[in-house]
């Protein structure tokens, strides 16, 4: 989690400085581009922020109210976060984009536009190089889409889409600019800000996807339901591990309920025993599940005459 942290500040200053630039230049120029690019930056800006407040409100300790805890904070607002790129980020875009190809205005001068795309280009990629190194700590020998799919924690490969998207959006701009000035086409300008908002819209009906999933309720990998399987049914008490259900609460944090069919001449105590040898095992090999449900569960034998 504290590599998300270094992730989210780094996209939070890079995206504020950069944000404040692009509408500067864009206002001078009179670039439909540059103000769309702005205002890609100020939602990645606004996003970093949610972010942040999700994952202080994820750490709040649980209570009356939340006895599983606010883990589940930081999947909702990372869940608002993919929709603020799809409306803010790429409907005002995809607006600004037809508004100016339909309407096209001539460009002021374009020196300063090259200047701020060229600096966005060093700090969105700078911050780009940072979240895709700390993600890929994280994804061991999985390929950067299975450990995003696989992945817990939002706030990482969030960053990592909306730097990447900030990067690609700013050659597709930076394209779209030197080809419209070079052959006085300023319907470009508007097709800059098209391209944009159609991959804004792109990558947040990815992110929202996987944030649904999240928040809705994730499980553990089939590996770990092995494990926590052989760990169970190695229990002297157990005759049978009847299921397994799990859901992440948070990143960081695993509610297990396994429903165990035990011995049949065991009396309560022994049973209780048992579970708690389990629950312990269980706990010292996952550090991520806090919460180990036990269920009894008897084996009804039908006999057929």
């Amino acid at each position: 989690m504290a590599s998300s942290n270094k992730s989210i500040y780094s996209a939070l200053a890079a995206n504020l400085l950069i944000a404040i630039t692009k509408f500067t230049a864009g206002a001078f120029s009179n670039s439909a581009a540059m103000l769309s690019e702005g205002i890609h930056s100020l939602v990645d800006t606004v996003n970093q922020i949610l972010l942040l407040f999700g994952l202080r409100r994820s750490k709040k300790p649980a209570d009356a109210l939340r006895p599983f805890g606010y883990g589940r904070e930081l999947y909702f607002y990372s869940f608002i976060v993919s929709i603020l790129i799809f409306g803010l980020g790429g409907g005002i875009s995809i607006y600004q984009g037809i508004i100016h190809v339909i309407t096209p205005q001539e460009l002021g001068n374009p020196t300063w536009n090259y200047v701020v795309l060229a600096l966005s280009v060093v700090f969105e990629g700078t911050s780009f190089l940072i979240a895709a190194k700390e993600f890929n700590k994280t994804r061991g020998n999985e390929s950067w889409w299975n450990a995003i799919v696989k992945s817990k924690d939002p706030a990482s490969f969030l960053v990592l889409f909306e730097d990447g998207a900030a990067v690609l959006g700013l050659f597709t701009v930076m394209i779209c600019m030197f080809f419209s000035h070079r052959y006085h086409i300023p319907q470009l300008d508007g097709v800059a800000s098209l391209l944009v908002g159609l991959l804004l819209v792109g990558v947040s009906l990815i992110l929202a996807r996987e944030s649904r999933s999240l928040l809705m309720g994730e499980g553990i990998s089939d590996v770990s339901k092995q494990k926590i399987t052989q760990i169970t049914a190695e229990d002297p008490t157990v005759l049978k591990v009847m299921r397994i259900i799990s859901t992440y609460q948070s990143p960081e944090d695993v509610m297990l309920i396994l429903i165990v069919a035990f011995q049949e001449d065991l009396d309560t105590q022994e049973i209780n025993e048992g579970i708690e040898r389990i629950r312990t095992k269980i706990r010292q090999e996952f550090d991520l599940i806090h919460f180990v449900i036990i269920q009894p569960e008897v084996i009804t034998h039908k006999f057929h005459y």
